[in-house]
């Protein structure tokens, strides 16, 4: 079984081409026209053990916000799309992460009910080219498009960059966890007998 997705969007303010394998190794290859968010979804690939390729051309003439958002949207849709009908997989997954003073934890469901409890508060208004709050509307767009009840909360921490790296690299390692196989699963993990 091969899960990967290649998602190509096309809108008047991005031109999106994604690829994502859900049983990669780590690669990345990332093209957003935003630094500080090249290197946060290194870290979705990188600890989480995916492959994703992202090119995108946005009207950064504006600002990050429809080429952040509209990425989400994609992966979100990728995630999707690459899990197929979810049969065999975890379903739940939870990090906490440490990065210096900072701690957050996230965990998710891949239930088909999407639902964002971020609870971070940041105190600057950039991280680099990138408008701080674009941190919550990634996570938001991922959640509606990939189904996904997802929660992020920072535990303890003061830095911006640290408590954003912390959070990409939680939901990385939770995703991880909520899209391995598990042998003993037959079928989808759910009462209903599907997710959806």
């Amino acid at each position: 079984m091969t899960r990967t997705a290649h998602i190509n969007r096309q809108t008047k303010e991005t031109s999106i081409d994604l690829e994502f394998n859900v049983d990669g190794t780590g690669l990345s290859t990332l093209d957003t026209g935003v630094g500080f968010f090249d290197h946060m979804l290194t870290h979705i690939a990188k600890h989480g053990f995916f492959d994703l390729t992202v090119k995108c051309i946005g009207d950064l003439i504006i600002d990050s916000h429809h080429t952040i958002e509209d990425i989400g949207i994609v992966l979100g849709q990728s995630i999707s799309k690459a899990l197929d009908d979810k049969e065999g997989i975890k379903r739940y997954g939870s990090s906490i992460i440490p990065m210096d003073e900072t701690l957050v934890l996230c965990s998710l469901d891949l239930s088909g009910r999407p639902y964002l409890n971020f609870d971070v508060e940041l105190t600057t208004l950039m991280l680099g080219t990138m408008e701080a709050e674009m941190v919550e509307e990634f996570f938001r767009a991922i959640s509606v498009h990939a189904g996904m009840n997802l929660h992020i909360k920072l535990l303890a921490g003061k830095n911006n960059h640290h408590i954003v790296e912390a959070i990409f690299q939680a939901f990385a390692k939770a995703l991880d966890e909520a899209t391995t196989i598990d042998p003993r699963i037959v079928g989808t993990l759910s009462t209903k007998g599907f997710l959806d």
